[in-house]
């Protein structure tokens, strides 16, 4: 069993919103969650993170479009995902990085971290 469980993707025209959800929502054990997305034949790329101070970091090419939250009593994490673009198609991962990871916590970095087994976006033009 994935230690991590994504849910909420689709397909969606240019312009759509989707919500992806992930439980659990990671513990103190962890010192970073987030999201990561791979796309056909390409590398992991590093999405959002969140620190255990709460801190959220985006990476550039999703800032001001895509939000993500916590709701610790539902352990869950949400992607709220806003102006979709044909590029944004990937198979979009949750991840954690333990505490004793040896990578900071950033938008980056998680996508070294554990991972569930992913949920499809496709954004059609």
């Amino acid at each position: 069993q994935a230690p991590l469980e994504e849910s909420g993707g689709g397909s969606v025209q240019t312009g759509g919103s989707l919500r992806l959800s992930c439980r659990p929502s990671g513990d103190s054990s962890n010192k970073c969650v987030g999201w990561f997305r791979q796309a056909p034949g390409g590398e992991r790329e590093g999405v959002v993170n969140m620190d255990n101070s709460g801190s959220i970091n985006y990476a550039p090419f999703v800032k001001g479009r895509f939000t993500m939250s916590r709701d610790s009593a539902k352990n869950t994490l949400w992607l709220q995902m806003s102006d979709l673009k044909p590029e944004d198609t990937a198979k979009y991962y949750c991840a954690a990085l333990p505490r004793d990871s040896r990578y900071a916590c950033n938008a980056y970095t998680i996508k070294f971290g554990l991972f569930g087994r992913g949920t499809q976006v496709a954004v059609s033009s």
